[in-house]
């Protein structure tokens, strides 16, 4: 990918992942990216995100250029060691978090654990915690048919991230409250197939995704006209403004 900066590997209490730190100044924009996606799917941001701030990207445990896990990838674990990587690399606080689809468990966490350190988070079409404890039950039966499917031929490794979703959920429910830090929820509004998504799922989606902009009494939701599950792809020009105006209000 012609525009991305490059990339080295560091170990982290043995755990070696690999990462990208480029641009310069305040804030800290760091690119939490989605469950298997190395930090190549943020490409179409680059390089005009890095006239915005300093930024960091990374694949975590298990993902892309990233060592596997070395234990199980509970969100307090990912937000560990992604915390050690903003030390370790000299990336500064305060840090405006980007969390796309899975990522956005982590960013959703991490702000919690340290508000201090957050100035701002953008959930980019983010996964919310009751999208984990309620969407499995609006699964299609086709999609039901093909997570049996893939159970059966390439079982998830239960050290993975979305083996443990349920208790990383967990751990946000047990932790203090978001911070009333400025927050953008960036949703698609492309809606997929019926027999893929359904009607009620998709209306469940959209409810948890307002429920994201109520975290904080500085939250708002813009919808992504021309997008579905991947706005950075597809709309890189609206990720980038939601970026600029996220991070003037962070400076108010």
């Amino acid at each position: 990918m012609k525009h991305l900066p490059s990339s080295k590997r560091i170990a982290i209490a043995g755990q070696v992942l690999r990462f990208s730190l480029s641009g310069q100044g305040s804030p800290t924009i760091v690119l939490l990216g989605g469950s298997g996606s190395a930090l190549e799917t943020w490409h179409k941001l680059y390089p005009g995100i890095e006239g915005l701030g300093t930024v960091l990207a990374y694949d975590r445990a298990g993902v892309g250029g990233s060592g596997r896990a070395r234990e199980a990838q509970l969100g307090t674990t990912v937000v560990l060691q992604l915390r050690a990587l903003l030390r370790e690399s000299g990336a500064r606080p305060p840090f405006l978090l980007v969390g796309h689809a899975f990522g956005g468990l982590h960013a959703n966490l991490f702000a919690r654990l340290y508000p201090e350190e957050t100035c701002g988070v953008l959930f980019l079409e983010a996964t919310a915690p009751d999208d984990v404890l309620h969407l499995k039950r609006q699964r299609s039966w086709l999609q039901r048919a093909a997570a049996g499917l893939l159970d059966r031929v390439s079982p998830l490794d239960p050290d993975d991230e979305v083996s443990n979703e349920e208790e990383t959920v967990a751990e946000i429910a047990e932790a203090p409250d978001f911070p009333p830090v400025p927050v953008t929820v960036l949703s698609g509004a492309q809606r997929l197939p019926r027999w893929i998504v359904s009607r009620a799922a998709a209306q469940e989606r959209a409810r948890n995704q307002d429920g994201l902009a109520r975290l904080s009494p500085l939250g708002e939701r813009i919808l992504a006209t021309r997008s579905a599950h991947f706005p950075q792809l597809s709309e890189p020009q609206l990720v980038l403004d939601s970026l600029v105006a996220l991070a003037r209000r962070a400076r108010r």
